[in-house]
């Protein structure tokens, strides 16, 4: 395989915030540094910025190394790629690089176009795609903050039904139709004033919990739409739906983002990581990768045991050979992991 260094005349390394980027362009050949600029993150600085890398890069390939491409750098990695100018993202540098070399917006950008030029052009990290997979991680944000207001808004809820008595039997989590007959309640004359300040707050937690039911279904609605537009039928297998598809697709992005199955598993934290020690061997559950990503396959793994025969089969003849629950999921996290990204492979690519 062909390493930067060989493809491409100059890389440009980018270091991302959110007023200014820091620019260094090196030549690959050699890792000179042939010049550092800082332009601000405006539309015009944007412009001026890429007609410097144009002036710096004369004559040759040349490949932009960027910070944050899905935060800070999310605006510049769609003018580059416009530009026509390829983009792999990297990563900031870790704790023990910045003792050695410290840490400055110039040392950084320069550590990020230094990071890539040993790599080999095909295992770069691909930016993710915008468009619906990006409208699809506004969603799953969006939804992540619902259900977090609604479930906060139930607890409240319940807390005060258990602290003031206003009729309402709050000794088990409440049920749909003890919320909508809260949100119905009309005002009590000639009540006491703790109870009518009890029932309006009551009130309006129960509306506020309804209506984030409601955007929580829209939401779903349109998860899976856009789900399915990415990835016809991945819906369709057992345990996915439109949540985990979802975040499986943003994950995934697009082919070539991930370099095979393996590198997927690792993203997701369903490698197995060896503990062994003396006459014992086995392995653990993984904690590192994405942890939104490592919840959809457990979500999907659950759910198989629940009701998928094949699944169910296999936990019992694993729990037959003195397997734990625990190894029992890693197993099938890393088997579903291994199944999903060849459908991604065949379906996405």
């Amino acid at each position: 395989m062909t390493i930067v260094a060989e493809h491409y005349d100059y890389v440009v390394g980018v270091d991302t915030h959110a007023r200014t980027h820091t620019y260094t362009a090196l030549a690959a050949g050699t890792g000179a540094v042939l010049d550092t600029a800082v332009f601000p993150t405006t539309t015009t600085g944007t412009t001026r910025a890429i007609s410097w890398i144009r002036r710096r890069t004369t004559n040759g390939d040349v490949l932009a190394a960027v910070e944050g491409t899905s935060s800070y750098g999310a605006r510049l990695t769609c003018a580059l790629l416009a530009e026509d100018i390829p983009v792999a993202e990297v990563r900031p540098p870790n704790r023990n690089a910045r003792a050695m070399h410290g840490k400055s917006d110039a040392i950084d950008a320069q550590a990020a176009t230094r990071s890539v030029l040993g790599q080999e052009v095909g295992q770069l990290i691909e930016p993710r795609a915008a468009g619906a997979r990006t409208a699809l991680r506004v969603l799953l944000a969006a939804r992540l903050l619902m259900d977090h207001q609604r479930t906060a808004n139930r607890n409240a809820l319940t807390a005060l039904l258990r602290g003031i008595d206003l009729g309402i039997d709050a000794r088990r989590p409440l049920k749909d139709a003890q919320i909508a007959t809260i949100a119905a309640w009309r005002t009590v004359p000639h009540a006491q004033a703790d109870v009518v300040v009890a029932r309006a707050e009551a009130k309006r937690l129960a509306i506020a919990i309804r209506a984030g039911t409601e955007q929580l279904a829209a939401n779903r609605t349109s998860l899976q739409t856009l789900a399915e537009e990415l990835a016809p039928g991945l819906q369709e297998t057992p345990g996915i739906g439109p949540v985990t598809a979802a975040i499986i697709v943003c994950a995934y992005s697009h082919h070539g983002r991930i370099r095979s199955e393996a590198a997927f598993a690792a993203l997701a934290g369903v490698a197995p990581r060896p503990a062994s020690s003396g006459n014992t061997t086995r392995h653990r559950l993984n904690r590192s990768g994405d942890r939104q990503l490592n919840r959809a396959f457990e979500t999907i793994v659950r759910t198989r045991i629940s009701f998928d025969p094949v699944t169910r089969d296999y936990v019992a003849r694993a729990r037959a050979t003195g397997k734990s629950s625990r190894e029992i999921r890693r197993n099938l996290k890393r088997y579903v992991a291994r199944s999903v990204f060849r459908q991604l492979q065949a379906i996405m690519g």
